[in-house]
């Protein structure tokens, strides 16, 4: 009988079975069963078997639960951001000078992305260019609870680059927003200057907010720029890879 098995062999066999079931079935058993979900000895088991515990992990992790399913869904919830699909995804897009277009790296005068995975870029023109997106949170899985009690790490990242011929301006900005759009955090860099003649090496910035207060449900991500010489077409700067991950 299940009740007559040691506490470490029903851990365990629970183990074994999916995290949902876990919390929407094998929850509701009986008290000790509620129990060792409720636990972090059967999360812990779990992060162990699938591999998401290591030097990276937060080995003194508050509530393993939710450090499980943090992990299992982490990605990243920018879509689009290399430019594959051309504009799709980024609202909000201010087209200043020629407006935006996307090439094919290294470009002109530019230079290889660090990894070879990216094959294209976004480029801005000689009057400010900006885009963005922003991110449901629910609609991605991350239930108000989650949000609003455990505050899990929110990390955005970008990558920007100039011309080796031409100087450029660039900006990021990010906002945790409320139900009704309110900021509740908010990351913004300076304008950032790629004088002419420049290396044209890919630079990554990157903010990660926490301790934001309950209440967040979106994400709002906006960047972009423009060239310093004012030459017509496309000598401003280029931005790609951008990204947006909640993290356990």
């Amino acid at each position: 009988r299940m009740e007559s098995l040691p506490e470490a062999v029903l851990i365990r066999i629970l183990a074994s079975i999916p995290a949902v079931d876990l919390v929407l079935a094998c929850r509701l058993v009986c008290c000790q069963w509620k129990n060792l979900v409720d636990g972090a000895a059967l999360w812990i088991l779990k992060c162990q078997q699938e591999g998401l515990t290591g030097a990276e992990s937060q080995e003194n992790a508050e509530n393993w639960q939710n450090f499980y399913f943090l992990s299992k869904k982490r990605k990243n919830l920018i879509k689009n951001p290399c430019g594959e699909e051309d504009l799709q995804h980024w609202g909000e897009v201010e087209n200043g000078g020629d407006g935006w277009k996307i090439e094919e790296l290294p470009g002109d005068f530019g230079k290889e992305f660090p990894s070879e995975e990216v094959h294209k870029y976004f480029v801005t023109s000689y009057e400010w260019c900006r885009k963005a997106q922003v991110i449901d949170l629910r609609a991605e899985g991350y239930w108000e609870e989650l949000m609003d009690t455990t505050q899990p790490k929110v990390t955005v990242r970008d990558w920007y680059a100039g011309r080796r011929d031409a100087g450029c301006l660039y900006e990021l900005c990010v906002k945790l927003l409320s139900e009704n759009e309110d900021v509740l955090a908010e990351y913004k860099s300076e304008t950032i200057t790629i004088p002419q003649d420049n290396d044209a090496d890919w630079t990554e910035i990157s903010h990660t907010f926490s301790d934001y207060g309950p209440g967040v449900r979106f994400v709002r991500f906006e960047h972009g720029g423009q060239d310093t010489l004012f030459w017509k077409g496309w000598y401003g700067v280029r931005v790609t890879n951008s990204s947006v991950t909640v993290e356990p």
